[in-house]
């Protein structure tokens, strides 16, 4: 599946993040790390909300959660490492505990890595089909 940014194997970065506007706020090579590694546990989070979603059948603050049986009860945060070094991410919760991350799996401290996630078929089968393709 390609995106308005992919070319063949290799992804093309937005042009707004490589705009001198956007760059100039970085003044270190440590500044551009912290932003890679602040950038990546939010894909993470993002990604795990989408997963909810997925999972519950329906997006946050949605009517159609009403009464469905099963809703979010908030998140915890979860100390993982990365390429990037160590973040502490936020994971959903459903009510029936039923909720089982693919992403950042239980029991684990090593989440899958972004680039990894992008060709996981079952990533894909249980979370990506339940959006319009304008999301993924």
């Amino acid at each position: 599946m390609e995106t308005q940014f992919m070319v063949k194997n290799k992804t093309e970065v937005p042009p707004e993040l490589l705009s001198k506007e956007f760059l100039k706020q970085f003044k270190t090579e440590e500044d551009v790390s912290k932003f890679l590694k602040d950038f990546h546990s939010q894909v993470l989070e993002q990604m795990l909300q989408g997963e909810m979603d997925a999972h519950l059948g329906y997006e946050k603050n949605d009517v159609a959660g009403n009464n469905t049986g099963n809703s979010r009860n908030g998140s915890f945060p979860k100390t993982i490492q990365t390429e990037h070094g160590e973040s502490t991410i936020q994971i959903p919760r459903d009510r029936n505990g039923e909720y089982d991350p693919i992403i950042v799996p239980k029991h684990q401290s090593r989440g899958l890595s972004i680039e990894k996630l992008v060709i996981v078929p079952v990533w894909v089968h249980k979370v990506c089909h339940h959006y319009p393709p304008s999301f993924v």
